[in-house]
């Protein structure tokens, strides 16, 4: 009965989001304010009802409702109850009930919270947010239905896929697809101000927010991924220009940019058709993300690899926003005369800079993700696009983003003395060349990797912390203003901070790392670096729903011993498949970290292990870039549009 409710409360929220749609659009373009006011309540239905299917499903999940086909394909009764909930988004179908969930979210919290905005535009947004819901609605209903039931229902289910059995993946896809889908608002802001004839400083203020909170869980939610594969996979690697990697990674590059980009909207009332151009491209990555992981296009560890015919569905889905946004764009160039001048030296050209290398790296990321099918199609060739092309073709736009970035964060508005920035930077100039200089002497006969990857992130940690302290003057009582500067203030130093950290970390990892692989034999210890790792047994034990060959790995250093580390390769009966989990012990400044293999006909055990430095810093990086988003989320100028209420607003009615 529960299932059924559910089912009925999806069609109903379909039919709200046709009435958001429709009704308020007519209303904006008509002036009729009592069909505008119809946006909010419609909202308000439609994540009500988009919730209590949601929760029907989950309850499915839950209680091991085999009748219903998605929990059979995903589940099992003797699967662990964490595993159970996480398996609803595990699947497709029930992820792309998240995804509707979200959209529905996002767009009544616009309704909500958005009462500052004109009532014309603010009726536009939530239409065309409705618009994306409709989509996906109806994409969901008519060939992804979660509510099937099956005639014969099976004693038991087939089990959620082994690998995604982890806590990391159980919170990576809400945070990702909060991310994916945060970006539609700004998408929605876009088309919305298209239409409206207005594109100016009050409207980069109002979309900023929405543009950050999506970028914050982007963040989140690629750090959990990259964590995930580097601890589950027994790779060792934290990254690997997996395409499903880089359908978030590009969304991602594009959301800094278009948040660059709008301050500049806002402070100097330029870049307004780069900016809209970003909105656009932003969201159009994240349909494409969507494709690429749910059309079976391409291969990947966590892929939903379904049947093409729904591919096409989301690639219409694609063509029909993208497209018609950018059709949009070019109909509406007028609306976004620049009405702003600034030098070349200046806080504008270092963000467009910052554009620059943001955008044009992403798109490299698409290059190389897709040319293997190109080739394959236009060429009958097959390719393979790797790390090294990905490693050789981005980097070098991260390494002058890094160059530039402390730079550009301390110039002024308008106009400014290069000299005299760069002046300010010396100290923190002469701290990245000393520590890399100092790394280069320590690491005798290795490559350069490890003292850039030192400068950079040196570089930029200190040029941000002294663009903080020089916010605070030049008189006493520096330390009580830098306490009471604003949250915004804050956050954009923490972010930059952390994108140093990441980038040393990343570096310093590839640079240093030490791997060992052998045949061990029981009690017989053997060194890796300036460590003894002894193999002391190894069981044959079950978990909840699996079976698992377990080692004990005693780990020391100068004969004392550190902890003991149980590598573990699983075999999950129902899904019929193995898993390896990697022991770790985890470091300040290295992780050790063991995997063990297979049987040897001489009785020993494979066992490969890696001395990974730095390796925590990459996601601590990270998880600061998020922290200084949310701070300057917090700060009252991002959440409130102050500049809403400007009595002088530049408009272009709509033609």
């Amino acid at each position: 009965m529960i299932t059924e409710l559910g089912h009925f409360a999806l069609v109903l929220a379909f039919m709200a989001a046709i009435v958001q749609m429709v009704v308020p659009m007519v209303g904006a373009q008509k002036r009729w304010s009592s069909w505008m006011s119809v946006a909010e309540p419609a909202a308000t239905l439609q994540l009500l009802m988009t919730g209590f299917a949601f929760a029907a499903l989950m309850h499915a999940f839950v209680t091991s409702d085999f009748s219903l086909r998605v929990v059979t394909m995903n589940s099992h009764s003797a699967k662990p109850m964490l595993y159970k909930i996480s398996g609803l988004w595990g699947n497709h179908e029930g992820s792309m009930l998240l995804w509707v969930l979200i959209v529905s979210l996002f767009g009544a919290m616009a309704a909500w919270f958005g009462g500052n905005l004109p009532p014309t535009l603010r009726a536009r947004v939530l239409s065309v947010q409705a618009a994306i819901g409709v989509a996906f609605y109806g994409f969901i209903l008519f060939t992804s239905n979660p509510f099937l039931r099956l005639a014969v229902p099976p004693f038991d289910g087939e089990d959620l896929n082994p690998l995604l059995q982890d806590p990391g993946l159980a919170f990576h896809p809400p945070f990702l697809y909060l991310g994916y889908v945060g970006l539609s608002m700004s998408f929605s802001f876009a088309v919305a101000a298209l239409i409206e004839g207005r594109v100016d400083a009050a409207w980069a203020r109002w979309v900023r927010p929405w543009t950050l909170a999506a970028w914050i869980f982007l963040t989140i939610g690629i750090a959990l991924g990259s964590w995930w594969a580097y601890y589950e996979l027994g790779w060792g690697g934290f990254w690997f220009w997996d395409p499903v990697e880089n359908a978030s990674f590009m969304p991602w590059l594009l959301a800094a940019a278009l948040l660059h980009s709008a301050i500049v909207v806002e402070k100097r009332e330029a870049l307004k058709s780069w900016t809209i151009l970003l909105a656009i491209l932003a969201f159009g990555f994240s349909l494409i993300g969507t494709f690429i992981v749910r059309s079976g296009l391409l291969t990947s560890v966590h892929a939903f690899a379904t049947d093409p015919e729904r591919g096409v569905f989301i690639l219409i889905i694609l063509a029909v926003f993208t497209g018609g946004a950018l059709v949009l764009f070019a109909a509406r160039a007028s609306v976004m005369e620049a009405r702003g001048v600034f030098s070349m030296v200046s806080r504008e050209s270092a963000l467009v800079v910052n554009n620059i290398l943001l955008a044009v790296s992403s798109f490299v990321v698409f290059f190389g993700t897709l040319w293997p099918i190109v080739a394959e199609m236009a060429f009958d060739r097959k390719l393979s696009v790797g790390p090294p092309f990905f490693n050789s073709a981005f980097t070098p736009f991260m390494v002058v983003l890094g160059l530039v970035l402390p730079i550009g964060a301390m110039l002024p508005w308008k106009r400014a003395r290069l000299g005299r920035v760069i002046w300010s930077l010396r100290y923190a100039f002469a701290l990245a060349v000393a520590l890399a200089l100092l790394v280069w002497a320590m690491q005798t006969g290795r490559s350069a990797l490890g003292p850039v990857g030192v400068f950079l992130g040196t570089w930029v940690v200190s040029g941000s912390a002294l663009d903080l302290w020089t916010r605070t003057g030049r008189s006493g009582g520096r330390l009580k203003r830098l306490v009471r500067l604003p949250r915004a203030d804050w956050g954009k130093s923490a972010a930059h901070a952390g994108l140093g950290i990441t980038i040393f970390a990343i570096a310093g990892l590839t640079a240093w790392e030490q791997e060992d692989i052998r045949v061990v034999q029981l009690d017989e210890p053997f060194t890796v670096g300036a460590y003894e790792l002894t193999l002391t047994g190894v069981e044959q034990l079950r978990g909840p729903n699996y079976f698992t060959t377990m080692g004990t790995v005693v780990l020391a250093r100068d004969g004392k011993v550190l902890t003991q580390l149980h590598p573990e390769k699983r075999v999950y009966p129902v899904a019929q498949m193995p898993t390896t989990e990697a022991a770790i012990d985890n470091g300040v400044t290295r992780d050790v970290y063991v995997v063990i293999g297979d049987q040897q006909d001489n009785g020993g055990w494979t066992v490969r292990t890696y001395i990974k430095p730095f390796a925590n810093w990459v996601w601590g990086g990270a998880l600061l870039m998020a922290l200084g988003g949310l701070l300057s989320l917090s700060d009252r100028r991002f959440r409130v549009a102050a500049g809403a209420r400007k009595s002088v607003q530049q408009t272009v009615p709509a033609e």
